[in-house]
């Protein structure tokens, strides 16, 4: 059915994986729709700022990227616009020449403590309202497995970055 080679997931999971990909993408919707509202940030900038706020001092580029599960060139823009907008500061890693040490300033800190209430409502309201304590506890278990399932593989930021090949200039013509 799928081409020769390919196995075919059984009906419950299929069932199961577009059930989940659409809940959460009705609930990221939502989500990006509540804090664009409340604050013109996008999920991953709150993500950003969230990660920051909760943290004992700065973070490296490399610690938001994993952790926000985003490629080095998107948090590297996300955290251009961030800066801009005077949330967060970064400046270079006294300990690593290689490393950016980023910071959510008191204005960053003070807008996600601004929008963090209404996220929280929003959360409960679309996701959290709908289960019992034990389907909580069962939910909770299985995404934690299948996540730290999925991480086992190395972070997308720990991956080797792809060099480009330069193109070979052409032979200089002969006389």
């Amino acid at each position: 059915m799928y081409g020769e080679g390919m196995t075919e997931l059984d009906p419950r999971q299929l069932g199961t994986y577009f059930a989940l990909t659409e809940a959460v993408s009705l609930l990221q919707y939502q989500v990006e729709q509540q804090l664009r509202a409340g604050g013109d940030l996008s999920y991953v900038q709150f993500q950003l700022l969230g990660r920051l706020a909760g943290a004992h001092g700065p973070l490296t580029m490399t610690q938001l990227a994993d952790g926000v599960v985003y490629s080095r060139s998107g948090l590297t823009y996300q955290a251009g616009l961030l800066e801009k907008a005077g949330l967060i500061t970064r400046s270079p890693s006294p300990d690593d020449d290689r490393a950016t040490l980023v910071t959510i300033t008191g204005n960053g800190l003070a807008l996600f403590n601004r929008l963090l209430p209404g996220h929280v409502e929003l959360i409960r309201r679309l996701l959290f309202d709908s289960l019992t304590g034990d389907d909580l506890d069962h939910l909770g278990d299985i995404m934690t497995r299948v996540r730290d399932h999925m991480r086992a593989r190395p972070p997308r930021s720990a991956a080797p970055r792809k060099r480009r090949s330069r193109p070979v200039p052409p032979p200089a013509p002969r006389d």
